[in-house]
């Protein structure tokens, strides 16, 4: 732990700021960082907006191949769009929650700078390994386009929601037909997303697990289903199927493709690196995010 900590030379800071109050924070924790003696990268589009000079301006790229530590401000949104770039570079990643729920996002504005001191200075941290998805589109025997989810992959219908039909494989073994809206197909990072909306379990975040939501099936017996994490899932397409159709990756990556094409979706060769307080407790933060707490 102590030599992870010797080794945060370079911080990177990344969100997108729609607030003043987010800005000012981008801006305040900048110099923080300096004046401890930092080195300090700033997303380009965030750095601009406060006139700091283009030597500490970088892109997610840049960010990727020099930072050693990225704290993003923001929501989990945030966290999402840029844990997808840069999960190949294996940085740890650490977010101050400027948004709603924030599974992801683990600092309290509030006490930000005391958080950040006991992680940064006195290393009281653990860093958490997560799995991704990578979701392929496969035409006429070549993959065609391809996209990376932290959360889940969605399909679903392009444009006007109506039903589809599909058939589901499992490691090149049939598992299933269906006629629904679409099918989730989410980690355990993303059971607590979408999915749960969609009435899909909540899987806690160790398991090498897959989860399979239906979203509103025909068939009352059509239930989520939970498969193991290093599974190869194939979707086919009825052939009565004529409309255009959509796989989504964190609601942030949006990739067409027809009917006849063949969806594959397997586990990420990388990993989100999440970057913990020592007392962050999982258990904790989904009943207080859920609203499980409760006095009797």
């Amino acid at each position: 732990m102590d030599e992870l900590v010797k080794s945060f030379k370079t911080i990177a800071l990344m969100g997108k700021p729609r607030r003043d109050i987010n800005l000012q924070m981008h801006k305040n924790l900048y110099q923080w960082l300096k004046e401890r003696g930092y080195r300090v990268l700033v997303e380009k589009d965030v750095g601009e907006k406060f006139g700091l000079p283009e030597e500490v301006l970088a892109t997610v790229e840049q960010i990727g191949e020099q930072a050693q530590l990225v704290i993003v401000i923001g929501g989990d949104g945030n966290m999402l769009g840029r844990a997808r770039i840069l999960a190949k570079y294996h940085i740890p990643m650490i977010g101050i929650n400027r948004g709603n729920l924030g599974f992801l996002t683990d600092i309290d504005p509030k006490n930000a700078y005391a958080q950040l001191e006991a992680c940064l200075e006195r290393g009281e941290f653990f860093v958490e390994e997560r799995f991704l998805l990578e979701a392929k589109i496969e035409r006429n025997g070549e993959i065609i386009s391809s996209g990376n989810a932290v959360n889940e992959a969605v399909i679903h219908p392009a444009k006007i929601a109506h039903m589809i039909d599909f058939h589901v494989y499992i490691n090149d073994k049939f598992a299933f037909s269906q006629r629904s809206d679409g099918l989730i197909i989410s980690t355990p990072t993303g059971s607590t997303a979408y999915s749960l909306s969609a009435g899909g379990p909540i899987l806690t975040p160790n398991l090498n697990a897959i989860a399979l939501v239906p979203m509103f099936p025909h068939t009352l017996s059509s239930r989520p289903l939970v498969i193991d994490g290093d599974s190869k899932i194939s979707i086919r397409f009825a052939e009565h199927n004529t409309s255009q159709l959509e796989l989504g990756c964190d609601s942030q990556i949006a990739l067409d493709f027809c009917p006849d094409d063949v969806v594959h979706i397997e586990k990420s060769l990388h990993k989100l690196r999440l970057l913990h307080l020592k007392n962050y407790n999982y258990y904790n933060v989904l009943s207080t995010k859920l609203g499980w707490l409760k006095n009797f």
